[in-house]
């Protein structure tokens, strides 16, 4: 019973000697300024990401997939001149036309998408 004792008495002291939790504080997520943006961005801004532009798309059945050969065309959703779509991950940035840059395609941006066209889409 005296160990008993002994350990209650120690158990005690040890509870005694803790410190009160404390709330967390954290700094405000507000930006400084409207069209400033929030937090110091400049460690993400290594981050690789996949753009890639949608020239179009088809359906194709199945028999007509397996005739194609070298030379086929394949008519797609979109007309010509209308602007590409630019899409970061599978999200829709930007809007563009095709234009060609030492040799290579490239996209010259003719429309962002705006935040309030990012939540209709969503929507969807």
């Amino acid at each position: 019973m005296a160990t008993d004792n002994k350990e209650q008495e120690t158990e005690e002291k040890a509870a005694g000697d803790a410190e009160e939790p404390k709330a967390a504080s954290f700094s405000s997520l507000d930006p400084k300024e409207p069209d400033q943006p929030v937090g110091n961005l400049d460690f993400i801004l290594d981050v690789p990401l996949r753009v890639t532009v949608h020239l179009g798309g088809t359906k194709m059945i199945i028999r007509d997939l397996l005739q194609l050969g070298q030379g086929s065309v394949v008519e797609l959703d979109k007309l010509a001149g209308e602007p590409m779509d630019v899409h970061i991950g599978d999200k829709l940035v930007a809007r563009g036309e095709v234009v060609v840059v030492n040799e290579k395609f490239g996209v010259r941006l003719t429309d962002i998408v705006t935040p309030v066209e990012r939540v209709q889409q969503l929507n969807k």
